[in-house]
């Protein structure tokens, strides 16, 4: 009988696709989004920050008034109190363009009424202090002078975003550098500083509140228009080892 021939074996051979070369990347510059370099010797760590700002500027409201029979009297009498108030100011230092005036004039029966309002705006409170016990103790009750509202500028407000965001990024990279010298190694250049997430409470910019009890202390209304800022960021650092010491020295 003819002896039976196995048929040949077949062969199974998986085809894996060229896999295309790696796409070249540049680290991102610091504070920008962006590829980040595949070396794998990173630390990526997240940090955050909380500054207050007291206000800047207080402004403070003087009022006084004269009803006279003749309207010649009642406007020097307010007059008189007028420059007394902007000459006071003046010598303790506060701007002319610190200070406005607004005057109001009527008839009031068979007589005249003159009221005057002063506002004057304080970047110096100890100066604000003495130019308030002043007035009080030199007109007494010829003239009203208003509890002073505390507020922010515009600029102090940027300055308080400014320093706490620096703050943030500062603490997160003492938080890598920590993070490094616990594995003995020591931290490289950013590769990448992004700001999460701000967030900001208290205080206004010069806006008037109503509301506010006349019964707060001066040191209560600075509390009250205290503003608060907080800011996180994430950041990426290159980690410089012993590895890359050791190909320095080579």
């Amino acid at each position: 009988a003819a002896a039976m021939v196995p048929p040949p074996a077949r062969v199974f051979t998986e085809l894996v696709p060229a896999q295309p070369p790696a796409p070249t990347t540049t680290a991102a510059p610091a504070g920008c989004g962006g590829p980040l370099a595949p070396s794998g010797r990173e630390v990526h760590v997240s940090g955050s920050a909380e500054l207050s700002a007291r206000p800047d500027r207080a402004r403070v409201s003087l009022r006084v008034g004269s009803r006279k029979e003749a309207a010649g009297a009642a406007r020097s009498s307010v007059a008189r109190r007028l420059e007394y108030i902007a000459q006071s100011a003046r010598q303790r230092g506060v701007p002319e363009e610190n200070m406005t005036v607004m005057e109001d004039f009527s008839r009031v029966e068979n007589t005249y009424q003159m009221e005057a309002e002063v506002c004057i705006i304080f970047s110096n409170f100890g100066k604000m202090q003495n130019v308030c016990n002043l007035l009080t103790e030199k007109l007494g009750t010829s003239v009203t002078i208003s509890p002073p509202h505390f507020y922010h500028t515009p600029e102090a407000i940027d300055t308080l975003r400014r320093q706490v965001c620096v703050a943030a990024v500062g603490n997160t990279r003492r938080k890598a550098q920590e993070v490094c010298q616990l594995f003995g190694q020591s931290l490289g250049k950013p590769l990448l500083i992004r700001e999460e997430e701000t967030k900001e409470w208290g205080g206004h910019i010069d806006c008037h509140l109503s509301n506010s009890p006349e019964s707060l202390t001066l040191q209560e209304r600075i509390q009250n228009a205290t503003a608060y800022a907080s800011c996180r960021v994430f950041a990426v650092f290159e980690i410089k080892g012993k590895e890359n010491r050791r190909n320095k020295l080579l």
